[in-house]
């Protein structure tokens, strides 16, 4: 078992609050539109913090371990791509202005590694009492990617999430984004703007990616340590990602795929372990290794096939994948 001490939680925990702390200031205190070079100098930033703690990590506590906070950095990476796309089409379906995105981002990144922190801290505790949870979470990942590669070529249903729904039907709303407030006054009224539905979209969209993306990287390492510092440092950079990207997305037409084929692999992987713990020693266990290199041969396929094929192809789209079907005209009209 890894053992971290108290010590090394606070200061993580402190340099990832002081990261999204200046995140947060910048949204609040200058609001504009991020550019290309800005994102680009952020992007490489987040990342060479994340590659600079998996070589202290890796020295500290060992290569086997470092390779488990690498799989389960890159896992979490390519499912937070996905999180881009579902980000695109609610900034697009609730027409955030541009100068607005990035508190936007930022505060649904704050939400999503809150709501993450809490699962791990269940999905670690559930794992250390109930072996058979990793039969459980492997075959909630199998599920997911056989449902995700079924609705690979549509979008989720922004419009139709419950969430917002009961957000439209219960709060007072303006019609206008009042300077990227979350609450205003209109008529000495205490009302709440766009923001605000924009807000819970992106947090319960983050809830569901969490559902899947905790088992996912419990299915590369079993310490909540790594669990928890691969989904922080890989949603910390989503936010100057997102700027980056946002005009290529379209063009990963196999994403959905890959990660698809990610998941039902990493759910294989939970399921022999649980068979090789419960059932018989005998049961042949996927390396950490192995599972690295699957993951980025898998990432590396998709992208070059996708580039290949939106080339021959300019009309090929990307879609970020639905877990259910919708109908066409109920989608389209949703986003009118």
């Amino acid at each position: 078992m890894l053992d971290i001490s108290g010590l090394t939680w606070i200061v993580t925990i402190g340099l990832i609050v002081a990261l999204l702390a200046v995140d947060l200031v910048i949204a609040a205190l200058r609001p504009h539109k991020v550019g290309f070079g800005e994102a680009t100098a952020w992007s490489v930033f987040y990342i060479l913090v994340a590659v600079a703690f998996g070589v202290w990590f890796a020295l500290t506590y060992g290569g086997e371990y470092g390779t488990e906070y690498f799989a389960g950095y890159i896992v979490e990476k390519s499912l937070s791509v996905d999180n881009l796309f579902v980000f695109v089409i609610v900034m697009t379906t609730f027409a955030v202005p541009e100068e607005h995105q990035h508190k936007v981002l930022t505060f649904g990144i704050v939400l999503a590694l809150v709501m993450r922190a809490i699962f791990i801290a269940l999905g670690a505790t559930l794992l250390s009492l109930f072996s058979f949870m990793f039969l459980l979470f492997g075959l909630l990942l199998i599920v997911t990617a056989v449902q995700l590669f079924r609705h690979r070529d549509e979008d989720p249903d922004v419009e139709d999430n419950v969430m917002v729904k009961a957000a439209r039907r219960v709060l007072p709303l303006t019609d206008e984004y009042v300077d990227g407030k979350l609450v205003t006054r209109v008529d000495g009224r205490r009302v709440v703007t766009p923001l605000m539905v924009v807000l819970v979209a992106i947090g319960s969209i983050d809830l569901l990616f969490a559902l899947d993306s905790i088992p996912a990287v419990f299915g590369v390492t079993s310490e909540s340590y790594i669990v928890f510092v691969a989904n922080a440092f890989a949603l910390l950079g989503l936010r100057a990602l997102f700027f980056l990207v946002k005009g290529l997305l379209d063009r990963l037409v196999y994403l959905s795929t890959g990660l698809a084929l990610i998941l039902a692999f990493i759910g294989v992987k939970l399921i022999l372990h649980w068979a090789h713990v419960d059932i018989d020693e005998r049961v042949p266990e996927i390396p950490t290794p192995l599972s690295l290199g699957v993951i980025v041969v898998v990432l590396t396929v998709v992208t070059v096939a996708s580039l290949l094929k939106t080339r021959g192809d300019p009309t090929a789209k990307a879609h970020p994948g639905s877990l259910r079907a919708h109908r066409t005209g109920e989608r389209d009209h949703s986003r009118d």
